[in-house]
């Protein structure tokens, strides 16, 4: 039943956000453009639900700085103490709520990760496209950046196959919760989180084709 008002909820819930933090969105979007310059909004192709991609929306939080060959510079070079703000609060990720808006995303679901990933889950990480990603989801109020790849998707895939109206605002409150106390913001070997390069079941699948 809930999955037939999650959408007027995801909906409602996006909208009256933008309108309460419409002021702090305008302010974050000056200081992004005197302290990073332009573009003030950072866009990148993401999988939605059953891996159809759509445009993310985020507030840009690193430099453009690249190294003599033209290629960018690590994240942690690039990523400023500002942008490192942005993040440790997670405003960074306030226009997603226009993402929810249009019907990409869901205030809870899985993190919509990069399109590359894709080929890469095997087939239990691949459920988690059965719902749309969100905002926040039970993998992020459980580690986040500090958990492994392989329980992150483990928690995505526990959440399409349990998610439900209390379970949700359950994450939303563990979200607030988090992000007041800056839990899981990057992972023990990296400014953000290392990429994901397929689990070793994967390989094995890959090698044995």
């Amino acid at each position: 039943m809930y999955k037939y008002i999650k959408r007027f909820f995801d909906f409602v819930s996006a909208l009256l956000a933008l309108i309460v933090f419409s002021l702090l969105l305008a302010v974050v979007a000056v200081l992004v453009k005197i302290k990073l310059g332009s573009p003030v909004i950072f866009k990148q192709e993401r999988p939605g639900l059953n891996n159809k991609v759509f445009t993310l929306y985020k507030f840009r939080t690193m430099t453009g700085e690249r190294d003599k060959n033209g290629e960018l510079l690590p994240d942690e070079v690039r990523l400023t103490k500002f942008g490192q703000f942005l993040r440790n609060t997670s405003i960074d990720e306030l226009p997603e709520l226009i993402n929810i808006l249009k019907g990409d995303m869901s205030v809870i679901g899985p993190r919509p990760l990069l399109v590359q990933y894709i080929p890469l889950y095997n087939k239990h990480q691949a459920r988690r496209a059965e719902v749309k990603p969100g905002l926040s989801g039970w993998a992020q109020v459980n580690g986040r950046n500090s958990v492994t790849w392989e329980d992150k998707f483990d928690m995505d895939v526990y959440y399409a196959d349990n998610y439900s109206l209390a379970l949700d605002l359950k994450i939303l409150f563990m979200t607030v919760k988090n992000v007041i106390k800056r839990e899981g913001i990057s992972s023990d070997t990296s400014a953000t989180m290392e990429p994901f390069t397929g689990t070793s079941e994967k390989k094995e699948e890959t090698q044995n084709a």
